[in-house]
């Protein structure tokens, strides 16, 4: 074991010897082989080396490489050598050859020179009859070329040529067909050429030429429609006037006109000749006015720029923009149509102006509704008419409350209905248009009730407020066909004549039936029934009975200058109009055509009024008689102290009472048959006179600015009292013979009887007795007259001393009197506050 372990180390030690010596040898081998590489790749390389010298010299063996390097040229250059040894001979027999070669060259291209000489001089006409030929075939292709492009581009000019004249005669429309064939089918055969191009880009600009003249087109059209819609609607309201068989002339009358020319065609532009060459135009003369008439929109205006437009857009792909204007545009017009002139309502061709203008345009809209697909449509026209009928019913309603003429307001109604006959028949509703001619009726009642205001004005300042004087047959008849009145003792009598009533009574009479007539007419055409009219006629003429007619009668009873004769008269002219009345409501039913006697008539409250009026009348009488009275007791001039008597009554109380004997007198006067009629009245104002008399002169006892009074001013007093008396004892009026007038004096006489006779015993005795003998004089009365009797007494005393024995008696008996009435004041006072 010892033995065998140093010769196993041993062996190791030789092992790792071998190892490092062959690693030595591979690094040689690899360096070589890579010198190697390196040279082989100078050798086969054409370009740069300078990578490869690069890794020559980043090697750290750069003299093993240059040692290797010129190892191998060495050993090209023996190998060259060798090779050049071995064909140096082939190389010398080769240059012999080219230098015979180069000889026999020489000598052959000596006689190809000779012989192209010879053929250039025998060649040379035909070589240039070939040029020639060469030429003219070049020529002939060209022009085989030209042709057939001039054949292709003559189409595309000619399409071009025609295009520019349509546009130039604005045929828009063949224009736009004439330019879809040139884009389409004719520019795409010539794309080659340039001017193709330059077409193509005109095309959109020759669109957008087409498409703003055809609107030019529309906007001329917008514009003259603009201008001939009222022309439209005056035509289609004629034509609606004789359907309706109402009267044409509501429109307007007829004239000369002038036929439109025929539309030319919308698609070509052509206007259409006869065989002469002449436009299709005519001239309507005096004896052609029913030419005129059977006019429709499209004979007065040419529809076809607005046909022409529609179709062009729609080629265009741009329906949407254009229907959109045009309805626009329309919607513009329609609000100008609606637009009423200034002051419409004081001229009824302003009316008709109006109605035209908005006729003409739906007739014009129903036209184009008619004649194209969508461009308008009915929803698009009831959405119109919904809209402007609001605005026409609130026109009218504010222009027609602004007229004051009953005629005007009835030719108003007229051009209503025949706008609602002409639209209802293009299928519009006209319902609202109705319902303001119900309501324009009554307007025109209250139009005609304050017209009346000034008729009946001007009938009672005419009027001479006496009976009617008739001298023959005529005027009796002519009096009686205007007013309701028949009398056999006044028919029977001799002429000259009188009526009881005066000229206002058959006028005003007149008057209220021509207002009813007048109201009758406006109900013409509206569809009525008799008793609807009936109803309405009743109803506005009780209002122009019951407020016009009877303000005016109250006016002019109020009047001042009236006299009491005239008022009179007017209290006998509305016993007669009471009367007529009832011939006013046969009148009405008569025209209307209702039953008088039906349970839904309304009575006319004429003879209501009528009463009321005379009643007033009769008041005024009253009013006026007192009111002269006045002015004869303001010339009463008493001297209440006077100290002697006076046998002779008052001067102004004997005119007074002849004036009296004078009024009361012209009652029996009048006809023999209106005698009953003012009796009542006389009787009346006789009385009310009498009253007024009375109370008057004992105010003037009464009258607190009088502080004296003596028995003398009393018994003067007392003659003018008994003038009165005797007054109204001779019977003044008809009627009063029972002393029923006598008693409007007797609290005066009673009164100046106790204090002229001294009664004062009587008197007092029997106060308070139903059958006192003074029973009508009141103490407080007695008192004031009593203190200024005292009061002249008293101022005797200071002027006379002493007294007589009576006096003083007379003087104490007062005194005591007075103490009396006082105490019976006194008592009657305490009695009515213990009550």
């Amino acid at each position: 074991m010892a033995e065998a372990t140093p010769s196993k180390l041993k062996s190791e030690h030789w092992k790792r010897l071998d190892s490092v010596q062959d690693a030595e040898s591979l690094r040689q081998e690899s360096i070589n082989a890579k010198h190697e590489h390196l040279i082989a790749e100078i050798e086969t390389s054409d370009g740069p080396l300078a990578t490869t010298l690069r890794a020559v010299y980043d090697d750290d063996e750069l003299g093993k490489f240059v040692t290797l390097l010129e190892s191998r040229i060495k050993s090209h250059d023996r190998e060259i050598e060798r090779m050049c040894n071995y064909h140096y001979q082939g190389f010398i027999d080769s240059v012999r050859e080219l230098l015979q070669v180069s000889t026999d060259a020489a000598h052959l291209r000596g006689e190809i020179d000779a012989t192209n000489m010879g053929l250039q001089v025998s060649c040379e006409d035909l070589l240039k009859k070939g040029d020639h030929l060469i030429r003219c075939r070049r020529v002939q292709k060209n022009i085989a070329s030209a042709i057939e492009q001039l054949t292709l581009c003559l189409p595309v000019l000619e399409m071009y040529g025609k295009l520019q004249e349509q546009m130039k005669t604005r045929r828009f429309y063949p224009a736009l067909k004439t330019l879809e064939q040139l884009e389409h089918t004719y520019l795409p055969r010539v794309s080659t050429h340039w001017f193709s191009e330059t077409m193509a880009e005109a095309i959109p600009q020759l669109r957008n030429r087409i498409k703003e003249a055809s609107m030019v087109d529309l906007k001329d059209f917008l514009e003259n429609i603009r201008k001939h819609s009222a022309k439209i609607g005056e035509v289609a309201m004629r034509h609606a006037a004789e359907q309706n068989n109402m009267d044409p002339s509501i429109v307007k009358k007829k004239g000369r006109k002038r036929k439109a020319p025929a539309p030319p065609n919308p698609f070509t532009g052509e206007i259409e000749t006869t065989d002469d060459g002449t436009s299709n135009v005519a001239n309507v003369t005096d004896d052609e006015d029913d030419v005129e008439e059977e006019l429709s929109a499209q004979d007065l205006i040419d529809f076809s720029p607005v046909y022409r437009c529609l179709h062009i857009y729609t080629v265009l792909s741009d329906r949407e923009h254009f229907e959109s204007y045009y309805r626009k545009q329309r919607r513009k017009q329609a609000l100008l149509s609606l637009q009423p002139s200034p002051n419409m309502h004081e001229s009824i061709d302003s009316y008709r102006k109006y109605f035209h203008d908005i006729i003409g345009f739906f007739v014009v809209e129903d036209h184009i509704l008619s004649t194209t697909q969508g461009l308008v449509n009915r929803a698009y026209m009831d959405e119109s008419w919904e809209t402007s009928v609001s605005k026409i019913v609130a026109v009218l309603r504010t222009n027609s409350a602004q007229c004051n003429e009953g005629s005007m307001m009835l030719e108003i109604k007229k051009l209503i209905v025949l706008f609602c006959h002409t639209l209802k028949g293009y299928g519009f509703s006209v319902g609202h248009l109705l319902e303001l001619l119900l309501e324009l009726r009554d307007q025109y009642s209250d139009t005609l009730t304050r017209q009346w205001v000034g008729v009946f004005n001007g009938i009672f300042a005419d009027d001479n407020y006496t009976p009617i004087y008739i001298e023959c047959e005529a005027e009796y008849i002519s009096v009686i066909t205007q007013f309701p009145f028949t009398d056999e003792e006044l028919q029977q009598s001799p002429y000259p004549k009188r009526f009881p009533f005066s000229e206002f009574v058959p006028n005003v009479y007149n008057q209220v039936k021509e207002y009813v007539n007048a109201c009758l007419k406006f109900s013409a055409d509206l569809h009525l029934s008799h008793t609807e009219i009936d109803d309405m006629i009743r109803k506005s003429t009780n209002l122009l009975l019951t407020r016009t007619l009877s303000a005016c009668l109250s006016s002019l009873i109020k009047k001042p200058n009236l006299s009491l004769l005239q008022l009179i008269q007017i209290s006998i002219n509305m016993n007669y109009l009471e009367k007529s009345c009832s011939h006013l409501e046969d009148y009405i039913s008569n025209i209307t055509g209702a039953e008088k006697d039906s349970v839904h008539v309304a009575r006319l409250h004429g003879t209501s009024m009528f009463k009321d009026a005379r009643s007033e009348a009769e008041d005024y009488i009253y009013k006026k008689l007192n009111n002269k009275i006045d002015e004869f007791l303001e010339l009463a001039a008493y001297s209440w102290g006077m100290s002697e008597p006076s046998t002779h009554p008052s001067g102004y109380l004997m005119d007074l009472i002849a004036f009296l004997q004078s009024i009361f007198m012209s009652f029996t006067n009048l006809p023999a048959m209106v005698t009953t009629v003012p009796e009542k009245v006389a009787k009346t104002a006789c009385m009310s006179a009498c009253k007024h008399i009375a109370n008057s002169l004992m105010n003037f006892l009464l009258d607190n600015n009088i502080q004296q009074l003596t028995h003398y001013a009393l018994q003067q007093f007392s003659l003018d009292v008994l003038q009165c008396e005797q007054f109204a004892a001779s019977e003044p009026v008809p009627g009063f013979n029972d002393g029923t007038l006598q008693l409007a004096f007797v609290d005066l006489r009673q009164l100046l009887d106790l204090f002229i006779k001294d009664e004062w015993s009587t008197y007092l005795a029997e106060y308070g007795n139903p059958k006192a003998k003074y029973i009508r004089v009141k103490p407080h009365v007695a008192i004031s007259i009593m203190e200024k009797l005292s009061n002249t007494e008293k101022k005797k005393n200071k002027v006379f001393a002493s007294l007589k024995k009576n006096e003083r008696d007379k003087k104490k008996l007062q005194e005591v009197v007075l103490k009396q009435l006082k105490g019976l004041v006194n008592g009657q006072t305490q009695s009515s506050n213990h009550s």
